[in-house]
């Protein structure tokens, strides 16, 4: 039947009549008032519109597909059924609207991709929409938004959907969450008078109200048109008075609880569009809000702040469902080593939500010891966050209790005592090189433990793999991190404590020794220079083993040693250097041919460390009172002796958690001979649990296919949130921020002035960066620390003075300024930019 009416459509048959149609069919059975009508069906859409020749040659072939569409004659039989139903409907005025297969998917909504025609009157002109309304599908922003999405064009079939007009006398869209500030408990509402036309299609500024409980914030929009039926058919455009609300306050808060009725109908805040007519209000459409940031699964009541462990990693994109299970395991062990309680199996504060990972920072703002010391150990790795999380004090919803917080007081006591860290932290301070050389000595034993004799069963492998982090890994971190963060802490009192600058100190904490990423880049470095810059293709040239035997014994070496890291290396889900070594091979390419244009990164990193003992000793001698001088000698030759191992807890995570990627990867493969998993690496798509019911034989296909495909959406998130309310409100959003069109701010990790061609990159897995360039990037991690050696200079959207990025910024004596709200869309590659690293400033 090329022919359904609207009331016969169920969710069901989204395939045949696209996506709209499913959805106002399935509104109609749910009882809401839909305006009548009838569909023609996708399968009609590809009989009468072969077009498949023309798919190869796109987009320059849309033209050519729109003409052949409209020129097409259609059917008798298809004639006949589309006037007899518009009969039915009276043969009055409707409206013709697109319905495809692609539309309202969980990472794009297709809203107003295709066209809907309005007001058409008479037979000839309904059978003209419905042809131009399949053709809009190879308009030039159709077929754009599809490639931007990765929707493939021949999977593509559009139905049309011809309802009968509301000659409303207000339209248009109503958002259930508010989409600016995520906030799920508000309604927000954008209306004008006449046809929602001129609100969808951003003709006017429409009459703003939010609705929150019974209460109604307006804001009247400059709408000095309003569209109308046009008599005869089509649409006019009449003036109107602006001063005049388009709808009442009353009206505003029957259409939010309206808003609220079909979002929970759908178990998801809905974007829905509306028209009052006459004799009511009208549902013309609903669609998911497909920009929302999902919540993490409230387990306490009230209201609740949550912050991102992705923006403290400097991980920006979603971890595997395994990746978050395995970072929750490894947190466990930690924190049941340094004595403190993990009920439940992970650690209480830690929410997961589609693989972004936050910690419930609620309790920090009830008490007066955590309002104090959190804004400064946000700041420290994460700057913006800092500064979010202290304007969000001021919230009556967060205020304090009252009185000394002893069960704080008491529980730091027990911590302190039962780590000896006290004692731990002077005998670190006394005799830095002899806790070096502790610390590198359980990193070595934590190497050779380990590299114990690998299982041979899938259960046993998976019981190795708990043990690589709980019993192998969480040991050597409790032990190290502890006596790492005081000084990283001390770090950031130095100015105060030696009455120096922020840029003095960056530039007295530069070139830091011992740090073991800045070791392993420079001993990249070196390698690449004896590699030279005429290789050719190093890829395919060490594949084949056609190298000098120095340079393949020395990647060799490099990757046996290194090759447990990566980009994104907090997921156990994501492969490691030594099993694609490309990102190391592209590094090295990139290094021979710098080093032969005359930069030599090792050369700066020299310097930097000259030039750092130089401004410490300015620092000293200016110092009036010996004491305090002396003092500040011993504070900064500390800091610089022991800054360098603040990578040492994340190394050992990565050690660990590398090894239990290599017997997770052993049972994907031995499950996927069992045809129990479809690919081998579908066993990173489920938990330990689910893992573990699936060795048994348990049936997980189902369960992995839908992780992936939300795995493969989050992928496409564009923004990740720092901190997070429970009622969705992303707190950044509320900020007021000072901003230019020719200067970003952010905050200084780095000193120094560079002006030089930004590069954005998102991704370090193949980038180049050539000598000069500034690198632009949302977050890093040490899998991006090979580019630092070519950059001039870095931005960063995420990251404070503590962070990695900033941390080897400093080392490698490069100006770096982080937390720049939105640098890698406000930055354009290969603009021309300075960056103020003393400052926290970006020119453009």
């Amino acid at each position: 039947m090329p022919v359904l009416r609207l009331d016969e459509v169920h969710a069901g048959m989204a395939e045949v009549v696209g996506g709209k149609a499913a959805n106002l069919g399935e509104l109609i059975e749910a009882g809401f008032r839909v305006p009548p009508g009838f569909v023609i069906t996708t399968e009609v859409y590809g009989e009468v519109c072969q077009v498949d020749d023309l798919l190869d040659d796109l987009p320059g072939s849309a033209g050519h597909i729109r003409e052949r569409i409209c020129g097409t004659p259609l059917p008798a039989e298809l004639v006949s059924a589309i006037t007899g139903a518009h009969a039915e409907l009276g043969s009055g005025p409707v409206a013709v609207r697109s319905s495809a297969t692609a539309e309202d998917l969980p990472h794009a909504s297709f809203a107003g991709q295709q066209d809907t025609f309005l007001n058409v009157v008479g037979t000839e002109e309904l059978l003209s929409a419905v042809r131009r309304c399949w053709a809009s599908s190879w308009s030039d922003r159709a077929v754009s938004y599809r490639a931007a999405n990765g929707v493939e064009h021949a999977s593509v079939r559009l139905a049309v959907v011809v309802q009968r007009m509301v000659d409303a006398h207000a339209a248009g869209v109503l958002f259930t969450a508010n989409p600016v500030t995520g906030d799920r408990s508000e309604c927000v509402i954008d209306a004008n008078t006449g046809l929602g036309e001129s609100v969808v299609s951003g003709s006017v500024t429409p009459d703003h109200f939010v609705v929150s409980g019974s209460r109604v914030t307006t804001r009247l929009g400059d709408k000095p048109t309003s569209v109308r039926p046009a008599e005869g058919g089509g649409v006019r455009t009449v003036g109107q008075d602006s001063e005049v609300a388009s709808v009442s306050e009353e009206q505003a808060r029957e259409l939010a609880e309206l808003g609220r009725a079909v979002a929970e109908h759908y178990g998801a805040p809905q974007d829905v569009e509306w028209a009052i007519g006459a004799d009511g209000v009208w549902l013309t459409q609903s669609r998911p809000i497909t920009t929302l940031f999902p919540l993490p699964t409230q387990v306490e009541e009230g209201l609740r702040l949550y912050f991102s462990v992705n923006v403290a990693q400097g991980v920006y994109r979603p971890l595997t469902p395994m990746g978050a299970a395995t970072t929750g395991l490894l947190a466990t062990g930690v924190l049941r080593e340094l004595g403190l309680r993990a009920p439940g199996g992970r650690p209480r504060p830690l929410r997961t939500v589609d693989g972004w990972l936050f910690l419930d920072i609620t309790g920090t703002t009830r008490n007066r010891i955590g309002r104090a010391v959190l804004p400064r150990m946000l700041a420290a790795a994460e700057a913006r966050s800092g500064r979010v999380y202290e304007s969000l004090l001021e919230d009556p919803r967060f205020a304090p209790d009252r009185g000394v917080p002893w069960r704080v007081l008491g529980a730091l006591a027990r911590f302190l005592a039962r780590n000896r860290l006290p004692l731990a932290l002077a005998a670190v301070l006394r005799d830095p090189a002899r806790a070096r050389e502790e610390a590198f000595r359980r990193v070595d034993q934590l190497r050779a433990d380990l590299a114990a004799p690998e299982p041979r069963t899938a259960r046993e492998r998976l019981d190795a793999a708990r043990d690589a982090l709980l019993r192998v890994t969480a040991p050597r971190m409790a032990w190290v991190a502890p006596r790492m963060m005081p000084i990283l802490l001390l770090g950031r009192l130095l100015p105060t404590l030696v009455r120096a600058s922020e840029s003095e100190i960056h530039a007295a904490l530069s070139g830091i020794p011992h740090n073991i990423t800045t070791e392993m880049d420079l001993e990249l470095w070196a390698l690449a220079q004896h590699t030279g810059p005429d290789v050719g293709d190093l890829a395919t040239r060490y594949r084949d083993r056609a190298l000098p035997a120095e340079v393949l014994f020395g990647l060799d070496d490099f990757l046996a040693r290194h090759g447990h890291r990566t980009a994104t290396e907090i997921d156990v889900g994501v492969p490691r250097w030594s099993e694609d070594p490309a990102p190391v091979l592209a590094a090295v390419q990139s290094y021979a041919r710098t080093g032969g244009a005359g930069h030599d990164a090792a050369q700066r990193y020299r310097r930097s460390a000259d030039e750092a003992e130089v401004v410490v000793s300015e620092i000293v001698s200016r110092l009036p009172n010996r004491l305090h001088a002396r003092v500040a000698e011993f504070l900064l030759d500390r800091v610089r002796g022991l800054a360098g191992m603040r990578e040492l807890p994340k190394y050992c995570a990565i050690l660990g958690i590398a090894s239990a990627r290599e017997h997770l990867r052993a049972i994907g493969e031995e499950l996927h001979a069992q045809r129990a998993v479809l690919d081998p690496d579908d066993v990173f798509f489920l938990d330990y649990e689910e893992l573990s019911k699936t060795v048994d034989g348990a049936d997980q296909r189902d369960l992995i296919a839908e992780r992936r495909a939300t795995h493969e959406r989050e992928l496409r998130r564009k923004h990740l949130p720092r901190l997070l309310l429970s009622d969705g409100t992303e707190p950044e959003t509320t900020m007021t921020q000072a901003v230019s069109e020719k200067s970003l701010r952010g905050t200084s990790a780095s000193a120094g002035t560079v002006t030089g061609v930004a590069r954005v990159i998102r991704d370090p897995a193949g980038a180049h960066l050539d000598v000069g360039e500034v690198l632009v990037a949302p977050s890093t991690d040490p899998g991006w620390t090979p580019l630092f050696l070519s950059a001039a200079g870095l931005v960063m959207e995420m990251g404070g003075p503590n962070s990695h990025g900033a941390t080897v910024a400093r080392e490698c004596g490069i100006p770096a300024v982080v937390g720049v709200p939105d640098a890698t869309a406000r930055i354009t590659d290969g603009q021309t930019i300075t960056v103020h690293g003393a400052t926290g400033t970006v020119d453009l």
